[in-house]
Parts: C-alpha cells; sequence; structure tokens
C-alpha cells in the first residue's frame, strides 16, 4: 500500500528548503522534483554547479497534477519542461544541462572524448551494480541476508573506489561521475543505521571520498533533514516499498 499522504513531509526542509524558495519564479527551464528522491538530488545538483536559471515545482508522488503527466506520461520526477519539450531520467538530464548550456561551467564531463567515455564507464557502474547493490541491503532483514547483501555492496564499492583519482572521482575537477552517486553517499546512514554498513570497511579511500562529496556546497544545499526521510526509508528496511526500484528488486529485474 503506498505510504499515506500524511506521512510524506509534503516540501523539501533544512538547506533545500531555502534553496527551493530562490527558485519559485517562472524560468523557461521548469525542474519537476520530489525532495526526498535521490535520483532528483543528482539533477538538482548538476543544476545547482552550473548555476543554470530554474523553476522549481514539487510533484507529490501520490496526486500528480494533470499537466505534470500530460507532459511526462511516465508521471517520473525528476522531470524538466524547456521550450515545449519534457525531458526525464536522471542522467539524460544531466547530460543534457551540458549540451543545452554549454556557456555555463563548470563542464561536469570532460571534453576530451577518451575521458568523458571513462567518466560514462564510472557511471555505468554506478548504475548497473553500485545503487543496486544500496537497493538490495536496505529490505535484507534476516542477518544472514544482510550479510550477504552487505559483503556484496562492499565488493562493488571497493571496485568503483579503485578508479578514484582524487580529491574527486577524476581528479581535482568535480564531475558527473561525483553527481551520480553523491545521493546514496548521504543515504548511506540509513544502512549504516540499519543493515551494518560501515564506510571504513570498504577502505580508506572510499571513506575519504565520502566525505568530501557529503560536504560538497551543491549536495548539502539540495539535501533535507534526515527525520522526513524516515517515513520513506521505512517501508524499504520493512519491504514494503513500492517504487519502482523495490518492484524491480522483487521480481530479480534490472532497477529501472
Amino acid at each position: 500500500m503506498p505510504l499515506p499522504d500524511e506521512q510524506i513531509y509534503p516540501h523539501a526542509t533544512g538547506a533545500a528548503e531555502a534553496l527551493v524558495a530562490k527558485h519559485q519564479e517562472p524560468q523557461p527551464l521548469v525542474f519537476y522534483a520530489g525532495w526526498f528522491c535521490p535520483y532528483v538530488q543528482r539533477a538538482w545538483i548538476a543544476l545547482e554547479e552550473k548555476g543554470i536559471p530554474y523553476q522549481y515545482k514539487e510533484v507529490n508522488p501520490y496526486k500528480k497534477e494533470a499537466h505534470f503527466l500530460a507532459i511526462n506520461p511516465k508521471g517520473l520526477v525528476p522531470a524538466l519542461e524547456y521550450g515545449g519539450h519534457a525531458l526525464y531520467e536522471s542522467l539524460i538530464i544531466c547530460e543534457f544541462f551540458e549540451d543545452a548550456f554549454p556557456a555555463h561551467t563548470p563542464h561536469l564531463l570532460p571534453t576530451d572524448p577518451v575521458q568523458r567515455a571513462r567518466a560514462r564507464m564510472a557511471i555505468d557502474q554506478i548504475s548497473k551494480t553500485l545503487v543496486p547493490t544500496f537497493q538490495r541491503l536496505l529490505p535484507a532483514a534476516d542477518p544472514e541476508a544482510q550479510r550477504t547483501a552487505r559483503e556484496a555492496a562492499y565488493s562493488a564499492l571497493r571496485a568503483f573506489a579503485a578508479g578514484i583519482k582524487g580529491p574527486w572521482y577524476l581528479g581535482e575537477e568535480f564531475s558527473l561521475v561525483d553527481v551520480a552517486i553523491a545521493p546514496w553517499i548521504v543515504r548511506d546512514y540509513i544502512i549504516t543505521e540499519n543493515r551494518g554498513y560501515k564506510r571504513a570497511e570498504v577502505g580508506a579511500a572510499w571513506e575519504a571520498y565520502a566525505g568530501r562529496l557529503e560536504k560538497r556546497e551543491s549536495v548539502v544545499n539540495t539535501s533535507s533533514l534526515r527525520e522526513h526521510m524516515a517515513p520513506i526509508y521505512g517501508r524499504y528496511l520493512r519491504d514494503e516499498a513500492q517504487s519502482e526500484a523495490a518492484r524491480a528488486i522483487r521480481e530479480g529485474r534490472a532497477i529501472p
């Protein structure tokens, strides 16, 4: 069953609430968001890093407005409305920002084609390996299931951490690779408190990298207060979530 509306805090809080307040004026780019969604936070971080003007609009996941569904039949956030067109899927949106706003810097993808390809390889690793291990660890209530899922997460993260050039994934420049993983780093306290996960078990390089990333201004400013996350992630911890990702995990499918 969906979480009752009254248990979902209706808007961003903390630093994220202050940021939302600054982006209420109409703009050519309308950013449809859900404050609690890690995929939304990806696109939001990219917007902030590049300094692109946008209007923020919160979407109630259980009471989606007709206009939003008309431009985006999938009904998923994040989504954009720009120039009469709708776009969705977080990583596609992030690359759109690079293509549509070339004058806005920093660039989040390297200009060198080889390095750009390497960045996309790392992002693919995040999407296909790191995010799924986080998602699978959340509902693992049985101690043995937790241990298995936790070790799988450690293994995936160690493989990723081996590629960190420091201080950011690609080296000196903050990139879309860092954007892609940041929302799960700021949410890893959930599996630390409930599933025995420890950053230090992954290794020193990962622990240092994660610590830097969660303190990045764009990451801090797009993060809401933890207490309002509890009802949402409590459903994942109890294996009651009905999101597309949760259903995919139960059915053994790729996470959409």
